[in-house]
C-alpha cells in the first residue's frame, strides 16, 4: 500500500485502529497471525513505523513524526557564539532538515551522543552552569511531514513513570523532564498544581506525559495494554531482491504487483505480540513495519547479585514492592533491620523511606565512601539535601569490627553480600576477607536495572557495543550511527534513550530529532521516486 498521501495515511491508520481497537471501547477486532506460507502481497497490515515503548522518549519521536518542526526562534540569541552562528546561516529551515553533525560539532554536555548534546543546548542553553535560558526554539505542525507510525506500550504513556515510588522527589528539575512544545511549569499552572520546589514527585511527570500525548493530538499514534512478543527480520539484502524466486508458481501478474507495493513499502520488521483486553483476554495481533524504533527504556528487568538464596519471597528487587511491604504494615513492629544493598540513588530513596517509617536499616554496599563516582559527589548540596543526609550517614554511621549496630542505621562499605539464608540471614564478606552473619526482616537489592529486548533475536544480544553479551544502559548500550541513532549492525532499526546511554529525559529528545530527520530524508526520496515514476527500486537508501 502506498503512504505517500494523506488520505491514505488516514486509511493506514484506521486500520490500524480496527485491529486494535480505540480508547472509547469499540469491540477489539481479532487480527489475524500471520501464516508462514503469507506472501508480502497479502494484505495484513505494514507501517513506516513502529514504536516499541511508550514513555517519554516514545513519545518525543511520536512528535517529531507528527509532523512537529522547530525553528530558531526570531529573537532568539544561543549564548554559545560559534553554534548561534551556525543557526542563522539556516534560520529558514527547521532543525530537523538542517545537518546535525555540522550543529553539533564542537559542543561539549553530559551525554556522549552528540545530536542529544545539540537538541539538549537549543532547549536548555547552557543549564549546566546553572542557567535557566528559555529555548532558542519555537514549533510548528506541519502536517505534510507526518509519517504514519505506531507508539506501542504497556501501560498508559508515560511508561515506566507510571509505577515509580510516588512519595519520592525526581532527581532533575522538573523542566529537564519537559517535552516540546509544552513546559511542565504551564502544565502545572493549567491543572492548578502549586509546584512548590523546582524537583517534582514521578506521578506529577507521569501525569504531565500522560496529558502531553492527549494536548498535542498524538492519541491516534498510540496504543496501550500493547505486550510484545517477537520483533523478527523477515528477509535481508540480497534475499529480498530475490523475493520473486520464493515460489515459481506465482504468475507473473501477481509478482508485478508485489514489486509495485514493495517500491511503495518495505517489509523489514515483523512484529508480533498481544493486546491484553479488557476482560483481561489476549489479543494477538501480527503487523510489519518498514522501520522499528526501540524505545523501552532501562526498567524491565532489575539487576540482581546472582547469589544463593536471592530468590527467597523476603529478597525485594523493587521500591515499588518495599512501598507495598510498608503500607501493608508487615515491617511494623520488626525488631530486625531491613537490609539495603546498592550506593545509588535508588537505594538511597529506599533508605530514606525507611528512615522516615522508623525502620532500622543495614545499608551495604562495594565502594568506599571516598570513591569520586559515587553519584552523591555529583549532587550540589542545596538542592538534594536528602541525598547527602543519606551520603553523609554513609560515612558518618558506618560498622566497624569493634562496634554494634546503630540504632537507626549502618552502613557497611566495601561489603559483597555472599549468600541468603532461609532464616532471614546475609552472609558478607569485607574487602579483607572477614565474614560477617546478619539478622534482617526483608532485603532489598537496588542494583540498578537493566532493558529486557527479549523479543529480539538472541535477546539483542548483538547490537551492543560489545557483541554476544547483555545490553546493558552503562557497560553496553546498543552501538548507533552517532547521528541518526539506527543501529550499526541492523539496518532500519533504531534506537533511543536509556538504550543508547542515555538515562537523563532532557537528552533523549536528541534521539528523536536525529530519527525524525533520517526517517524524513529517507521518506522524501522515496516519494522523489514515485512521483518520477521509478517503480523499479525499492525507494530506501
Amino acid at each position: 500500500r502506498s503512504y505517500s498521501g494523506p488520505e491514505t495515511e488516514g486509511q493506514l491508520l484506521n486500520s490500524f485502529v480496527q485491529y486494535f481497537g480505540d480508547s472509547l471501547g469499540r469491540k477489539i477486532k481479532r487480527m489475524p497471525l500471520i501464516e508462514e506460507t503469507v506472501l508480502p502481497g497479502d494484505s495484513l497490515l505494514t507501517l513506516p513505523v513502529v514504536i516499541i515503548g511508550n514513555g517519554p522518549s516514545g513519545i518525543c519521536l511520536s512528535y517529531l513524526l507528527s509532523g512537529y518542526r522547530p525553528y530558531l526562534s526570531p529573537e532568539a540569541i544561543h549564548p554559545n557564539p560559534i553554534l548561534h552562528t551556525k543557526l542563522e546561516e539556516a534560520r529558514h529551515l527547521s532543525i530537523v532538515d538542517q545537518d546535525l553533525e555540522y550543529l553539533s560539532e564542537g559542543l561539549e554536555g553530559r551525554s556522549s551522543n552528540p545530536v542529544a548534546v545539540l537538541f539538549d543546548t537549543l532547549l536548555h542553553p547552557d543549564a549546566d552552569f546553572g542557567y535557566d535560558y528559555p529555548p532558542v526554539l519555537h514549533w510548528k505542525l506541519e502536517q505534510h511531514h507526518y509519517i504514519p507510525h505506531v507508539v506501542l506500550g504497556k501501560g498508559p504513556p508515560g511508561g515506566a513513570w507510571h509505577s515509580m515510588e510516588g512519595s519520592m522527589l525526581t532527581i532533575s528539575f522538573g523542566d529537564w523532564m519537559e517535552l516540546p512544545g509544552l513546559t511542565f511549569k504551564e502544565w502545572a499552572a493549567s491543572k492548578r498544581r502549586n509546584i512548590k520546589s523546582d524537583r517534582v514527585m514521578p506521578e506529577e511527570i507521569a501525569r504531565y506525559y500522560k496529558h502531553y500525548v492527549k494536548v498535542m493530538g498524538l492519541q491516534k499514534n498510540f496504543r496501550d495494554n500493547v505486550y510484545i512478543t517477537s520483533v523478527s527480520r523477515l528477509y535481508r539484502g540480497k534475499d529480498d531482491e530475490d523475493r520473486s524466486q520464493i515460489n515459481e508458481n506465482i504468475s507473473t501478474q501477481h509478482l508485478e504487483v508485489e514489486e509495485e507495493q514493495k517500491s511503495l513499502i518495505k517489509r523489514n520488521w515483523e512484529v508480533r505480540g498481544y493486546r491484553r483486553a479488557t476482560d483481561g483476554s489476549h489479543v494477538p495481533f501480527c503487523l510489519f513495519a518498514e522501520n522499528v524504533a526501540l524505545a523501552t527504556g532501562s526498567f524491565d528487568s532489575p539487576g540482581r547479585l546472582q547469589v544463593e538464596g536471592e530468590d527467597f519471597p523476603f529478597v525485594l528487587h523493587s521500591m515499588s514492592d518495599f512501598g507495598a511491604a510498608i503500607s501493608k504494615g508487615k515491617l511494623r513492629g520488626k525488631a530486625d533491620p531491613v537490609l539495603i544493598v546498592g550506593a545509588g540513588l535508588t537505594a538511597a530513596d529506599a533508605v530514606l523511606c525507611a528512615y522516615n517509617n522508623n525502620i532500622p536499616v543495614i545499608h551495604v554496599f562495594r565502594r568506599r565512601v571516598t570513591d569520586t563516582s559515587l553519584i552523591f559527589k555529583q549532587l550540589p548540596k542545596k538542592l538534594y539535601p536528602e541525598y547527602h543526609k543519606v551520603y553523609h550517614m554513609m560515612c558518618t554511621q558506618s560498622h566497624t569490627v569493634d562496634s554494634n549496630l546503630h540504632p537507626a542505621y549502618t552502613s557497611f562499605p566495601e561489603h559483597n553480600v555472599l549468600s541468603f539464608k532461609p532464616e532471614m540471614k546475609c552472609v558478607l564478606q569485607s574487602a579483607s576477607g572477614l565474614k560477617k552473619i546478619l539478622k534482617f526482616s526483608v532485603a532489598l537489592v537496588l542494583i540498578g536495572s537493566h532493558p529486557n529486548l527479549f523479543f529480539l533475536k538472541d535477546q539483542g544480544h548483538s547490537i551492543g557495543h560489545h557483541s554476544n553479551q547483555p545490553i546493558t544502559c552503562k557497560g553496553n548500550p546498543i552501538e548507533i550511527d552517532p547521528y541518526t541513532y539506527e543501529c550499526t549492525k541492523e539496518a532500519n532499526l533504531f534506537a533511543l534513550g536509556p538504550l543508547v546511554g542515555d538515562n537523563f529525559v532532557r537528552f533523549l529528545k536528541g534521539g528523536a530529532l536525529g530519527i525524525a530527520r533520517c526517517l524524513s530524508i529517507r521518506q522524501k526520496k522515496k516519494h522523489e521516486l514515485i512521483e518520477g515514476g521509478d517503480g523499479g527500486g525499492d525507494g530506501v537508501p
